[in-house]
């Protein structure tokens, strides 16, 4: 990823957040296949005292990722959040010199890791039960594994296999009109909003400098 210092962002807890808020990522991988991506929803475990952080999924067992690489393979993740165009009319310098084009401003965190596929079904209801927990905390009532037959799940856990992924780089670049002079970032800003942008507009609001 082309990372210019003044759009990389360094700070972790900002790059967990990202991934917390917008876990559904696409997994790359390479084979003797060739290269290939599985988009999936993934949950973030952290670990603070050993200060480790996994990324955990599932697939189908009849995807074919758990037969084409073996365990300990490096794999990307790319984590994207809020992005958009920027038209350059939204520059109140545009004015006095016109020498603006237009630019897109995003958030992207890149994770690698050694993944691990994982088919016990101790594993499985665990990975399971973490995602589950995770994605239904907003629901007016929870669903949750015991809702449905215990005979039900132990069937659908025959279907799967468990990811974990131990995280070894996270690199994370957020292009938020950084390199702009801060009229024109607020600028960006007003553009933003008038066009419905509203969760870009308050990203590149964060980093306007007082």
């Amino acid at each position: 990823m082309y990372l210019p210092e003044i759009f990389e962002e360094k700070d972790p807890q900002k790059l967990y957040q990202l991934i917390q808020d917008y876990p559904f990522a696409p997994l790359i991988s390479h084979s003797s296949e060739g290269l290939d991506a599985h988009h999936l929803p993934f949950k973030l475990i952290l670990d603070e005292e050993n200060q480790t952080a996994t990324l955990i999924a599932h697939i189908a067992k009849n995807n074919a990722l758990h037969t084409q690489i073996p365990n300990g393979t490096e794999v990307l993740i790319i984590f994207q959040g809020e992005q958009g165009y920027i038209s350059p009319n939204w520059y109140p310098s545009k004015q006095h010199h016109h020498q603006h084009v237009p630019t897109w401003n995003y958030q992207v965190v890149h994770v690698k890791g050694k993944i691990n596929f994982l088919s016990d079904e101790k594993s499985l209801r665990g990975i399971l039960a973490k995602l589950t927990r995770t994605h239904e905390a907003k629901q007016p009532v929870p669903w949750k594994m015991s809702d449905a037959p215990a005979e039900y799940i132990t069937q659908q856990l025959q279907e799967i296999v468990g990811i974990e992924i131990q995280i070894t780089e996270i690199t994370g670049k957020f292009k938020l009109s950084q390199n702009r002079e801060k009229v024109d970032a607020l600028g960006v800003v007003d553009g933003l909003e008038k066009h419905g942008n509203h969760n870009l507009a308050k990203a590149v609001q964060q980093y306007i400098k007082d």
